[in-house]
């Protein structure tokens, strides 16, 4: 099969690129992260998240799901018994690291809840089987896990009900839930640059672009692809969407659209008649695509410009073995030393393995266009002022130095009417309750308080009177020793 696009994919002028001759190589077997049972449930997101300090990767797990989170210097082979973070009773199918804090990232899970944990400063010690925070509210398990990119604590969840739910995970509760505007499942969801739209492609063969904030649709394109196999779109840095999907002759495609005007593509062009999902991975300071798809044995990158053709092809890098997700690290754990412009994690069938892009230079000097500032850790917004309406860009910050991570805020999830610590320990497997206080105290909050209320003092009195009765036994059992 021919991995390059077809010959009249692109005009064949020469055009000058810096990228031109981005340079793919894997790492030696030592560098690779050895003996990882790669899940094999049949979903078609990455697998694997990855940003600068862990790789996460989901595994197979007996039982329940589980994913890994393995320090990136722990490289080698890894002991079967290594911990896991194992919170889930159905396979994991998403995983997503929180742009803010490197410890915290969030799953979604066949058992239809989102969990977000918190990692550890030097990874898991023993398996984590307890979430920071419980998010329950999808009916069907959730596939899509995604955070805001600049507003703190807010995380998008899809699941196969068709429904979109908006997180603030700083109260534990759902704030905007979006019915009805998918008849069908959803195959990607992608915030834009600011976070104040998604898009979505569905089932449907439509792509969407929704203002989640006022729940409506402001654009969408019937039959963006037509071919019957997934859509994946993703949002650019100058707000047009990338989408790619399958032509009714089963070829590959990649598209071009711009919302503002959505009846025709800017750009649309076949690639080939492999029937992988392609998964786009999106550098906003360089605007380069890379394309990776599922039993691909090829990453594919292409230049986004103002000029047409407008997706320029730019090369391919292959391996022998085919993929079976891919992790992207975010540009801020890359070597500028080395003129690293990005890094891929290759899941194969037992093995996480690094592929190093790189545009080769003469110089030792910082290459600054290759490394324009960066989205860094910072959050403009606090969950609070998204949701009331403001707007904010990334806060960008210069990898002239490379990028030496700030110590991370741990994770509060503060609910109104929590009460004392321990109680509410013993009673969270009983009280539903406490799990979804609302941040606004209602009728409804006060009303399961009391019953919380109530049932503490039950439980209070069970455990005065197994007192008594003990005490009681204890005696007759010394009276008994004599």
């Amino acid at each position: 099969m021919d991995i390059s696009p077809s010959a009249d994919m692109f005009k064949r002028v020469v055009r000058q690129s810096k990228f031109r001759h981005v340079f793919g190589q894997a790492v030696k077997n030592d560098q690779c992260y050895d003996d990882i049972r790669v899940s094999r449930v049949t979903w078609d997101s990455a697998f694997c998240a990855v940003n600068s300090k862990f790789v996460a990767v989901i595994v197979e797990a007996s039982g329940g799901g589980a994913f890994m989170v393995l320090p990136l210097h722990k490289t080698g082979r890894i002991d079967k018994a290594y911990p896991t973070v194992c919170g889930h009773t159905g396979p994991v199918l998403d995983i997503d690291w929180c742009p803010h804090n490197d410890q915290v990232i969030a799953s979604g899970s066949e058992d239809c809840t989102v969990m977000v944990w918190q990692i550890p400063e030097n990874g898991l010690v023993t398996s984590m089987p307890e979430p920071v925070v419980v998010l329950e509210g999808h009916s069907k398990r959730v596939g899509i896990i995604t955070w805001h990119p600049t507003a703190r604590n807010i995380l998008l969840s899809a699941g196969c009900d068709n429904v979109i739910i908006i997180w603030n995970v700083g109260t534990g509760e759902a704030i905007i839930t979006l019915e009805d505007m998918h008849p069908d499942i959803i195959f990607s969801v992608c915030w834009n640059r600011n976070g104040s739209l998604i898009c979505t492609a569905c089932k449907d063969k439509k792509v969407r672009v929704i203002d989640p904030r006022k729940e409506e649709i402001v654009a969408e394109k019937d039959k963006a692809h037509e071919g019957a196999r997934p859509i994946r779109a993703i949002f650019l840095s100058d707000g047009k969407v990338f989408t790619t999907g399958f032509s009714r002759m089963s070829e590959r495609q990649l598209a071009l659209w711009d919302p503002e005007n959505m009846e025709e593509p800017v750009s649309v062009h076949e690639m080939d008649t492999s029937n992988g999902v392609l998964l786009p991975f999106y550098d906003p300071d360089t605007n380069v695509v890379y394309l990776c798809g599922k039993g691909d044995s090829s990453i594919r990158y292409f230049e986004i410009t103002d000029e047409a053709p407008f997706v320029h092809y730019l090369s391919t890098f292959t391996t022998k073995e085919p993929q079976r997700g891919m992790g992207y690290m975010p540009k801020r754990g890359l070597d500028v030393n080395k003129c690293e412009i990005a890094r891929f994690y290759k899941l194969h069938e037992r093995k996480c393995e690094p592929i190093i892009m790189t545009v080769p230079r003469k110089s030792d000097l910082f290459q600054d266009d290759l490394y324009p500032d960066t989205a860094g850790p910072e959050a403009p917004l606090e969950a609070e002022e998204w949701f009331e309406g403001k707007n904010g860009d990334p806060i960008l910050i210069s990898l002239k130095h490379g990028y030496i991570p700030g110590k991370n805020r741990d994770l509060k999830v503060v609910k109104k009417n929590i009460l004392d610590n321990k109680l509410s320990k013993n009673t969270e497997n009983t009280t539903p309750a406490i799990k979804t206080a609302t941040s606004t105290p209602s009728i409804k909050s006060e009303a399961k308080l009391d019953e919380v209320l109530k049932e503490m003092k039950s439980l209070r009195e069970l455990v005065s009177s197994q007192e008594k009765r003990i005490a009681k036994l204890e005696q007759q059992l010394s009276k008994m020793d004599i």
